[in-house]
């Protein structure tokens, strides 16, 4: 068997110590290969590294499991890389609880735009990319010269607009995110249905975060109509109201939450304060924020005192300590239905062994949906095989979810364009061009808020070195 490089990039995080690693190890296609873990915290990789020796162990698959903090020697002939990366240097947890995270949102409501999660629409999640490129377009110039053929993995957010811009602009082009949207909303369909999931034939159109299922049938029969039938009579729970309601006007199935989806429309920009949320979202901004965004206050955060550092990190550790190995299915169809941060091990295996399986993936359109960019990043299946992941056929886009699909497409390249060249005209264009869009005044004065917000961690805006 093949014995492979894998480096894990932002490897300091729990997405690695609790998921990828315990996936890894255990994969018997990838027997005696080496994982490398590369992050700029470098106390917190040591961590993840030596907990994944203890599991590598335990697994008896003889791989090797180090800490880097060079990125050249993590990267230097890697076959394979993992990336979860927020952007936010050395903050303890995840970037949804970052201080400059909390202040985005913060400015935003501000201007009278109230997002709720921000990583894939929005001011928030533009700014979220502007944090993120950088990181990565320097990550891929020295993949350039030291792994050049490398398959990427990426899960971090803007799914959609990372992978486009090291795709546009680096010469890293098997790159490949992975998120668990489609396969939560099948297991919803399913359930609906009364049938197993994997006994499902769907097919769906859209983008990371925002996908329709166009067609549902079971061992050839069309289901579509009877999903639609008992959809209607479903009791959704609070966090599907307004997805229900999309549903049913456009006559194709919503696979997403709330939270997210009213992300893609207009209607947080029209809200007039911020405890006025519909569809019981409100309750959705107290679970992720505490509080609703009235009681919020805009102030600096305390820097971390290394006391607190030292706390943190032995918390992090006894997470670690608990994390045990997990059972691999052999079945290539169970892998499918993994959520796709379980799936990292499986699709790396079964590429590394030339497997042809299929799995659901964030990677460029080339014709799967034909009536949409060819270089737009899209959530499709994908098959397998030694040269990475090839997109499936998924069919055209109706209409109306081509209209919605080409904007947000639009926006994503600005996106990529403005995060890459530090181009503030192109940012303005992008927040006018998305759907939460306010006054080109008030837009303007906005961007220069979030950006400064972010100086920190904006070279291509402010320079390196101020």
């Amino acid at each position: 068997m093949p014995s492979k490089k894998i480096v894990c990039l932002g490897g300091g995080s729990m997405y690695f110590g609790r998921v990828a690693i315990p996936r890894l190890v255990v994969a018997e296609g990838l027997a005696g290969s080496e994982i490398v873990l590369y992050d700029i915290d470098v106390e917190r990789t040591e961590l993840v590294a030596r907990h994944g020796r203890r599991l590598a162990e335990e697994a008896g698959t003889g791989m090797k499991v180090r800490a880097s903090s060079d990125l050249a020697d993590a990267v230097d002939g890697a076959d394979f890389a993992i990336s979860s990366i927020g952007g936010v240097g050395r903050s303890p947890g995840r970037i949804y609880e970052s201080p400059v995270y909390a202040r985005d949102m913060l400015i935003c409501a501000k201007y009278g735009i109230y997002q709720i999660i921000g990583d894939t629409c929005g001011p928030e999640a533009m700014m979220m990319a502007f944090r993120s490129i950088p990181v990565y377009m320097d990550i891929c110039r020295e993949m350039e010269k030291r792994c050049p053929d490398v398959v990427l993995l990426n899960h971090s957010n803007p799914m959609a607009v990372i992978c486009r811009a090291m795709i546009k602009y680096t010469g890293i082009q098997r790159v490949v995110g992975l998120c668990h949207g489609v396969q939560s909303g099948i297991t919803h369909i399913a359930r609906v249905l009364g049938i197993p999931p994997d006994e499902l034939d769907v097919v769906w159109i859209g983008t990371n975060h925002y996908h329709w299922f166009t067609r549902v049938c079971h061992r050839g029969k069309d289901l579509f109509p009877e999903l639609k039938r008992r959809m209607a009579e479903y009791e959704h729970s609070k966090k599907e109201k307004m997805v229900a309601k999309l549903s049913e006007i456009y006559g194709y199935e919503l696979a997403y939450a709330d939270n997210h989806v009213i992300e893609f429309y207009p209607f947080l920009a029209q809200l007039p304060d911020g405890k006025s949320f519909p569809y019981n979202l409100g309750e959705e901004v107290r679970a992720r924020h505490g509080t609703l965004y009235e009681d919020f206050e805009l102030k600096a955060e305390p820097e971390t005192s290394e006391a607190e550092r030292r706390e943190w990190l032995g918390r992090y550790e006894e997470e670690l300590r608990k994390v045990t190995l997990p059972e691999e299915p052999s079945d290539p169809v169970a892998k499918y239905w993994f959520h796709a941060a379980e799936n990292t091990g499986s699709l790396i295996e079964a590429i590394a062994l030339g497997r042809r399986e299929v799995y659901i993936v964030n990677i460029p359109n080339k014709g799967s949906v034909p009536n949409l960019p060819d270089y737009a990043v899209l959530e499709v299946e994908g098959v397998t095989d030694s040269c990475g992941v090839r997109p499936v056929y998924m069919g055209e886009a109706p209409l109306p979810l081509k209209g919605i699909l080409e904007k947000r497409i639009a926006w994503q390249e600005l996106v990529v364009d403005a995060g890459v060249k530090g181009d503030r005209k192109l940012a303005l264009q992008a927040l006018l061009l998305d759907e939460m869009a306010i006054l080109p005044e008030k837009a303007e004065a906005m961007l220069g808020e979030l950006l400064e917000n972010s100086k920190e961690f904006l070279p291509q805006f402010f320079g390196k070195g101020r």
